[in-house]
């Protein structure tokens, strides 16, 4: 495993990060507690979660897997809803209570996809009071937020966060080889990040298995065009161990990449990328789970 720096923290993070959603998909919890363990124990630090995950199955699972020694191998990050301080501070607690622990590494705000999204979060008794409150009563060390939609709406949270004097130590966001044709997190937002010390979280880098179907790129070529962008982790979908197995060979063959190999790939999923076809997280709401539940922001 390779590790990098996370933003200004000088936290230490493994370049592939575990991708929360998936590790509740193998339907026996024994299996999923097993796939965790083989990745902690081939140097996965990178634990990302969310409070909605299968309506918190995930962060279930999760906290067993942490049991025994494991909880201090890792670095943990999980996600929120809540865009109130009230329904914050729920969701917080409930997570620290699935997760069996009593921090989290990284807490962010979850799915600011809409531009009211940041805010609400910034607003009188909204949710990024009670992300301070959590902070300073040891609940968690780390603040940051995520979205999939626009660049957009990113930079308008990072602009709210400067009206109130906050500068967050991390944001994830879609980074793959189809972003730079449409709606380009990588040239809008990943400057900006770059330029603040803010630790960059690349997801989306196969976009569920949706890039893969445009048949213009392979598994390890994803992987690989991702981590050789200046981000801190690739947080990547592993359900099974040959999954794993694909996500340490990505890291073990990688080579920064020239320009030329760069350009390369983007031009090979220039023409299947142009409108967002493969990109279906930033056209539609298939993976928003706030506009299924709205319920979820309070």
């Amino acid at each position: 495993m390779l590790y990098r720096t996370l933003g200004r923290t000088n936290e230490k993070v493994s370049l592939i990060g575990l991708g929360g959603h998936h590790i509740g998909r193998p339907p026996s919890e024994q299996d999923g507690i097993r796939l965790i363990h083989a990745a902690i124990d081939r140097g996965i630090t990178f634990m990302d979660n969310s409070w909605d995950y299968h309506d918190g199955g995930r962060e279930i699972r999760m906290g067993k897997a942490l049991q025994n020694g494991y909880r201090d191998k890792v670095f943990l990050m999980t996600k929120i809803d809540g865009r109130t301080k009230k329904e914050a501070v729920r969701q917080i607690d409930q997570s620290l209570m699935r997760l069996k622990t009593d921090r989290i590494d990284l807490l962010q705000h979850h799915e600011v996809i809409r531009l009211e999204d940041p805010d609400r979060i910034f607003a009188s008794d909204g949710a990024q009071e009670a992300f301070l409150e959590a902070r300073q009563a040891g609940k968690i060390r780390y603040i940051g937020f995520t979205g999939h939609n626009d660049p957009m709406v990113h930079l308008h949270m990072l602009e709210m966060a400067a009206q109130h004097n906050v500068r967050f130590d991390t944001v994830q966001m879609p980074l793959n080889v189809m972003d730079d044709h449409f709606r380009r997190f990588e040239k809008q937002v990943l400057p900006v990040l770059l330029k603040d010390g803010i630790g960059v979280l690349g997801m989306k880098s196969m976009g569920d298995q949706s890039i893969l179907k445009s048949n213009t790129v392979k598994p390890i070529e994803c992987l690989h065009y991702s981590m050789n962008l200046p981000i801190s982790t690739v947080i990547t979908g592993i359900e099974s161990i040959p999954m794993l197995e694909q996500a340490f060979e990505a890291v073990r063959t990688f080579q920064p990449m020239g320009q030329d190999q760069v350009s390369a790939l983007l031009h090979r999923t220039a023409q299947a990328a142009a409108k967002g076809e493969y990109e279906k997280f930033k056209t539609s709401s298939q993976f928003d789970s706030t506009a299924k539940k709205p319920q979820y922001l309070g």
